[in-house]
């Protein structure tokens, strides 16, 4: 119910069919269920929605994944919990099932591991983040370092002892983990999905091994199987008979021009502030480079000025406030020119990015 979530999915559903004998079923919603059909539309793959909770507090009915949520800091917490309530619909298409081997699911539906015992099937963690992440976020919280004696400021870098060439902050840390005696319904959440994680069988990593072998070997009952997101494992439909985004037209145009594409994007779940994003507008008229800028739809609501950012930058640039298929507009030739990314990104688009030259935004 998060793309970010759902495509190294729908990448692990495509190398599991690779498997003689194997068949893959993928529970999803109902809105959530055209994007990947599509997505899987040439394989075997079984795909059942599940009805998503409705009058969820704060939450407009019809919403089923983060990128439509109109606050992601506010409402996330919320929407997670209510999934819960997708547990017997859930159950219920397991045993409709005629032979289960095992469970893979989320990192953030703890619930699904009270299923998956109850019916004896092991279950999978999946998760979008790389060993790194979870090697240090295990050793930070397990031995506490960000609350030693040495520590005084949250911008004091830390050594973590099991991997000294690695520094961090409390800053580095959501409030649950920076914050010494954490509480609150995000702390519960979170130890929810902490708890059903230890206790699962494995843990399922979209990265590979010789990419980060020390963080790999040091977590336990994990699989490397990624980078899931590469092109091999998505469908390339070449008849597809539907004409391409207006963002992939508007790209075409400017190959043909040989103009090259300065691509901004900040992610669904950064919510950058007004102040920021006028100054992003204002340095991006100033450049007089040509660019593709995508923009939460709830967060390009900057009146009147903002509107004629756009107007007098319409022969250039080039504002989205959709999603888009990240994949599909790096791999295009106008922005694989010399022209660098600005992102704000997570794991699955830094590996989208590897290749390219960057400049990085760090809070």
């Amino acid at each position: 119910m998060a793309k970010g979530h759902t495509i190294p999915i729908i990448g692990l559903a495509r190398l599991l069919l690779r498997r003689p004998n194997l068949s893959v079923t993928i529970f999803t919603t109902p809105s959530n269920l055209p994007f990947i059909s599509n997505s899987l539309s040439d394989t075997t793959a079984t795909i059942i929605d599940l009805p998503f909770p409705q009058n969820i507090p704060g939450i407009p009915l019809g919403i089923e994944s983060t990128d439509k949520l109109p606050s992601v800091m506010s409402l996330l917490m919320p929407f997670c919990r209510a999934t819960i309530f997708m547990q017997p619909y859930f159950e219920q298409a397991l045993q409709s099932l005629p032979h289960v081997t095992f469970v893979v699911s989320d990192l953030f539906l703890w619930w699904t591991l009270e299923s998956a015992n109850k019916f004896g099937y092991p279950r999978m963690v999946f998760s979008g983040m790389s060993a790194y992440v979870h090697a240090v976020y295990q050793t930070v919280v397990a031995d506490r370092i960000l609350f030693g004696p040495d520590v005084i400021s949250d911008d004091d870098l830390v050594t973590v002892p099991k991997f000294p060439g690695v520094r961090v902050t409390r800053n580095d840390f959501i409030p649950i983990v920076s914050d010494p005696a954490p509480k609150g319904p995000e702390y519960e959440l979170s130890m929810d999905q902490v708890i059903a994680a230890s206790q699962s069988y494995g843990l399922i990593v979209n990265s590979f091994y010789e990419l980060e072998p020390i963080f790999v070997d040091s977590l336990t009952n994990s699989w490397c199987v990624g980078p899931l997101n590469s092109g091999e494992n998505f469908r390339v439909d070449n008849h597809d008979p539907r004409p391409p985004p207006i963002w992939i037209q508007w790209l075409h145009q400017k190959l043909e021009q040989e103009i090259a594409v300065l691509y901004v994007a900040f992610g669904t779940q950064a919510e950058i502030s007004p102040q920021q994003l006028t100054e992003i507008w204002k340095g991006l008229e100033s450049s007089q480079v040509n660019f593709l800028w995508v923009i939460r739809k709830e967060a390009s609501k900057l009146g009147d000025q903002f509107d004629s950012f756009e107007e007098r930058v319409k022969e250039r640039g080039l504002v989205v406030r959709d999603w888009v298929d990240q994949g599909e507009i790096l791999n295009h030739p106008s922005v694989q020119a010399k022209t660098p990314e600005i992102t704000y990104t997570d794991w699955e688009g830094l590996k989208k990015l590897a290749s390219k030259p960057m400049i990085v935004c760090v809070k």
